[in-house]
């Protein structure tokens, strides 16, 4: 039955996007087929092929060895204080060490190429556009804000569905230099599992909403993407490109958790009800056409919520307390969901990043800003839902 229902709840976003569309004509239709079928090929082989679960099991191996390379870096900086219960240490801390390793890769050229070659083929089994492709295969590594600076040279000649486009796929995406924070809090399985059909799920919704024609086409030079001199350059600017962003999420966090503590006392006064029960309630119906089974949807509705009013740290700190007590599926499934910048106070830091490059698209951009959101939430519900159709 939960199948049935997570095929229904694919079907009722496609069709939801299909409603939303502003040009129904051109969507195109294959483009949406052949994504659809590689995502679901992606879930099956990975979470139910012995091949793709021992693929699966490697890649996570190769994950964990780096990560524990990190960790005798923070060992040494922090002594005795390492290896406790010090999210900040053991948490934000490696964003300092995956941030610079991602850092020599592109300056090896390494990751530039890879981007290029692995979004030129996107487009091609796909028909969209490169610059589209190449945006959102370039969120799974670098994030949604690197990402849009990657192509501003080619920002000035979007039309506003492309733009649209390369806007909400970067938002259903995640980087990879806070991968290893992420999966020292949820299952790393699923949010290795997520980034690839994350690509899709972003490109899928946004194209039938605001459908583009391949025809606009523009070709993606790498060189915009390596900016250091030597492979050192590289490893001090990827290092304390990562400190800031430790820096940030930690203020970030302070910020939100601070404030939902604040507005659940509020509401519990009132309501009796706290903020985050009442997003449960709200979101408890998408949680449940996901496949997430229906003694759970208010508990997962919840932390689904709490990721798109705050953001995925402060849901993935709720979630971590719950994940013993609940069925692998919904586990999996809201783990699926948690692996995506899609949030309201990524909006605000998208159109910041437009507006330094170009004030005409921000403001373009502003227009729709949460329409974007939307669908980039919607975006994050079919991966969820995908992920959920395999457990």
């Amino acid at each position: 039955m939960s199948i049935l229902i997570g095929i229904l709840g694919i079907i009722a976003l496609i069709a939801i996007a299909f409603i939303m569309s502003n040009d129904k004509k051109n969507i195109n239709y294959k483009a949406v087929g052949i994504m659809l079928v590689v995502q679901l090929f992606i879930a099956w082989f990975m979470l139910n092929t012995t091949v793709g679960k021992t693929v699966l099991n490697k890649i996570v191996n190769v994950f964990n060895k780096v990560l524990s390379f990190g960790n005798d870096g923070i060992a040494f900086v922090f002594g005795d204080l390492s290896g406790k219960e010090y999210f900040f240490i053991n948490v934000l801390m490696m964003i300092v060490f995956v941030s610079a390793l991602l850092s020599i890769l592109t300056y090896t050229r390494i990751l530039p190429l890879a981007i290029k070659y692995i979004g030129g083929t996107v487009a091609k089994i796909t028909g969209l556009p490169k610059i589209e492709s190449f945006v959102a295969v370039n969120s799974m590594v670098f994030g949604d804000t690197t990402a849009i600076i990657s192509v501003k040279s080619q920002l000035h000649k979007l039309s506003a569905n492309r733009l649209f486009v390369v806007v909400t796929s970067s938002l259903v995406a995640v980087s990879c230099s806070i991968l290893g924070a992420y999966m020292q809090m949820i299952p790393a399985e699923y949010v290795l599992v997520a980034l690839p059909i994350n690509v899709f799920s972003g490109l899928i919704l946004s194209s039938i909403v605001c459908p583009v024609t391949a025809e606009e086409d523009e070709e993606i030079d790498v060189k915009e993407m390596v900016k250091e001199k030597s492979l050192f350059e590289a490893i001090g600017n990827g290092a304390l490109d990562g400190g800031k962003v430790a820096l940030i999420v930690g203020a970030m966090l302070i910020t939100y958790i601070g404030l939902l503590s604040m507005v659940n006392f509020a509401f519990d006064a009132v309501t009796g009800l706290t903020f985050q029960q009442i997003l449960g309630y709200v979101f408890a119906p998408i949680a449940f056409i996901m496949g997430i089974p229906a003694n759970e949807i208010v508990q997962a509705g919840s932390v689904m919520g709490t990721k798109v009013a705050a953001n995925e740290f402060v849901a993935m700190l709720d979630f971590m307390k719950m994940i013993p007590n609940m069925d692998p599926k919904t586990v999996g499934i809201v783990s699926a969901f948690l692996i995506s910048f899609a949030n309201f106070s990524s909006i605000g830091i998208i159109l910041g990043t437009v507006q330094a490059i170009n004030g005409e698209k921000a403001s373009m951009l502003a227009k729709v800003g949460l329409k974007v959101l939307l669908v980039a939430t919607m975006g994050s519900v079919l991966t969820g839902t995908i992920v959920g159709l395999f457990l």
